[in-house]
């Protein structure tokens, strides 16, 4: 015998062996499929559950939550439980464990070529496709932005799968431009010892402390926001140290270095010498070592660099970055004989970072010195034998 025919209430339906309950929500129709069977019962059961359900969206009081607590299985409410691309990228974004400066450059890379595509899709919807079109219409500022762009596209992906979001990634088959590495380009002995001079000869009162600046950064190797966030608690003038464990980014100290790893710096006579001319003129107006006129805020990155470019420019030295002291310190130390694993340690390097970074300074006039060491492998002209088994022998 076939089903008894069961007149059905408003917006209640049958679909093969289950009931499907249809109503108004934010303006859109909504249907959804209960885990109700198809007997008076069921019928009446999902009659009320849309009762339910209109009176909470007539009141406001239908939230998402609310939805997904009345509908536990709604591909709605799992649409709705997967974040969008903007969304997840904040959260990526917030969550990573990097320099402030490095923070801007990602934010910045997200903002100017995925955003724009992808904030509002969810995660789910972004497949390669989209991505290979949105990459080919790209007019990339440089090829360094647009490897760091994918590569970072890649991480936001990757911690989506690990959060059991997504279970691949769409942008790992994305091809990834190779960028030449920036060549290193310091400051000769010569440069540098020709800035510091004209530098002690032009600053003079509380502006001399520039020179001392200078002076301390192209014997230290530390970075530039380093030394703007050092603090005089960070200085041992007995053990000839300091400790480097601040930056300076945008104008605020953070509490961390570029590595999130704070470091002991030996002073040369020189660094010591900086140290002292700066305690003189700072120490007792500021906790900060290199501070100028005003000491209500500590100077930035971007005064230090003009202070430089117009030393450069009556030396008639070619231009180069602040951050080039850095190198002439790694690579004068390399060049005089020095332990990369002592100047990895001033530097707050690997020594392996040190060498793929330096490696043409580590060479020296005396390699074929070195290769004659050699020599001491052999007795005059035979090569040194080992020394044979007497029980083999006899």
């Amino acid at each position: 015998m076939g089903r008894k025919s069961v007149a059905l209430p408003t917006g209640v339906e049958l679909v093969g062996q289950s009931v499907r309950i249809r109503f108004m929500w934010n303006g859109r129709r909504r249907c959804e499929t209960l885990a109700f069977p198809p007997t008076p019962q069921g019928i009446q059961a999902a009659a009320g559950l849309r009762t339910q359900v209109v009176q909470l969206a007539k009141l406001g009081m239908l939230s998402d939550e609310k939805y997904a607590e009345l509908f536990p299985t709604s591909t709605y409410t799992a649409a709705k439980a997967m974040p969008t691309f903007g969304e997840y990228a904040q959260d990526w974004l917030n969550t990573r464990i990097i320099a402030e400066n490095t923070r801007i450059a990602y934010k910045r890379l997200l903002n100017r070529y995925w955003m724009p595509h992808l904030a509002t899709l969810r995660l789910d919807e972004i497949r390669p496709p989209l991505l290979r079109k949105i990459m080919a219409n790209t007019k990339w500022s440089s090829q360094w932005d647009h490897k760091f762009a994918i590569v970072r596209l890649r991480s936001v992906f990757k911690m989506a799968i690990g959060d059991e979001l997504l279970t691949s990634n769409p942008a790992s088959l994305l091809e990834v431009p190779k960028v030449d590495k920036r060549e290193i380009d310091p400051f000769t002995a010569d440069e540098r010892d020709r800035i510091i001079d004209h530098l002690y000869e032009t600053l003079h009162g509380r502006t001399a402390i520039w020179a001392s600046f200078f002076k301390f950064a192209f014997f230290t190797g530390a970075r530039p926001g380093e030394l703007l966030a050092l603090s005089w608690g960070d200085v041992d003038f007995n053990r000839r140290s300091v400790r480097i464990q601040r930056t300076l980014a945008n104008g605020k100290v953070k509490q961390w270095t570029k590595t999130r790893t704070a470091r002991d710096v030996l002073l040369a006579d020189e660094a010591m010498e900086a140290l002292e001319e700066a305690k003189a003129l700072t120490s007792l107006r500021s906790e900060f070592v290199f501070v100028g006129k005003n000491t209500d805020h500590l100077q930035g990155t971007e005064a230090t660099r003009k202070i430089l470019k117009r030393a450069l420019k009556r030396l008639g030295i070619r231009d180069r970055r602040q951050y080039d002291f850095r190198h002439t310190y790694a690579t004068i130390c390399l060049t005089v004989g020095m332990k990369p694993a002592f100047i990895a340690q001033q530097l707050g390097h690997s020594v392996q970072m040190l060498l793929d970074n330096y490696a043409k300074w580590a060479n020296s006039d005396d390699d074929w010195g070195e290769l004659a060491k050699l020599k001491s492998s052999r007795i005059g002209t035979k090569l040194v034998q080992p020394i044979s088994n007497p029980e083999v022998s006899a």
